[in-house]
C-alpha cells in the first residue's frame, strides 16, 4: 500500500449520487484506468453508558482492502487511541453491550467501484448513513511511495486530471503533521472517519 488521499467532492443540484459516480467513471477511464472490482469502507459507533463514567466513543471501521483487519479509535475527551486488531474485537464489542451501546441509525458506508491506472489506485465512493445517500468520497493511492511529502504534488496533479479544481492546494489536515511519516493503513481510516465526522455534523444542523 502506499500514500492515500480521500477527498469529498462537492455534489450540484442537477446531479444525483449515481449520476456523479458515472460522470468520474468517465473522466478516470479516459484517462486509461481499468476497473478492479469494488471496494467497501464502513463505519460503527459505540458510546459508553453513563454508569461507566466520563463518556466514550469507540469507532469500529473496516476497509476492503484489509479484510482480516478492524480498525478501532476510542475518543475521550480531547484524546484519540487507535487499535488495529483482528474481526474477532467485532465480537468482543457485541459482548459489552452493558457498556458500549451501537446507534444503528448513525452506520456509515463508503463503496463503488475501484480502478487501476499505471502506479495510481481510484476508488469513487458512494456515501451512505443508514443507506441514506450522503455524499461521494473519491480516494486515490500512489502505490509506489510511502512518505506524503515525497508524493503530494504528484498526488495532486493526478487528482486535478479527473476532478478539476476542486482538488485543495493543501494536503488533508489529518496528514499535514505526518508528512514526513512512513504512511500506513491507519492513515487511510482516519481520514475516511474525518469525512464521516463530516457528513454526520451536516445531518445534525439539519
Amino acid at each position: 500500500m502506499g500514500v492515500t488521499i480521500v477527498q469529498h467532492y462537492p455534489m450540484t443540484e442537477n446531479r444525483t449520487g449515481p449520476q456523479v459516480i458515472e460522470f468520474l467513471t468517465k473522466r478516470v477511464h479516459a484517462m486509461g484506468a481499468a476497473q478492479a472490482g469494488p471496494f467497501l469502507v464502513d463505519c460503527e459507533t459505540y458510546n459508553s453508558a453513563p454508569a461507566f463514567g466520563p463518556p466514550r466513543t469507540v469507532h469500529l471501521l473496516n476497509n476492503s482492502e484489509q479484510p482480516a483487519t478492524v480498525f478501532s479509535i476510542l475518543e475521550s475527551g480531547q484524546k484519540q487511541v487507535p487499535l488495529v486488531s483482528d474481526p474477532l474485537f467485532m465480537d468482543l464489542m457485541k459482548k459489552l453491550g452493558s457498556v458500549y451501546t451501537c446507534k444503528q441509525q448513525t452506520r456509515m458506508e463508503a463503496k463503488g467501484p475501484r480502478f487501476e491506472v499505471a502506479d495510481f489506485l481510484v476508488k469513487l465512493g458512494t456515501v451512505t448513513m443508514n443507506a441514506n445517500f450522503k455524499g461521494v468520497l473519491v480516494e486515490v493511492e500512489y502505490r509506489p511511495c510511502l512518505v506524503p511529502a515525497a508524493c503530494w504534488e504528484l498526488l495532486r496533479e493526478f487528482m486535478q486530471g479527473f476532478l478539476g479544481t476542486c482538488v485543495p492546494n493543501q494536503p488533508p489536515s489529518y496528514l499535514q503533521n505526518r508528512m514526513q511519516d512512513i504512511y500506513q493503513p491507519l492513515d487511510t481510516i482516519q481520514q475516511y472517519l474525518d469525512q464521516f465526522r463530516e457528513y454526520r455534523k451536516a445531518v445534525t444542523v439539519r
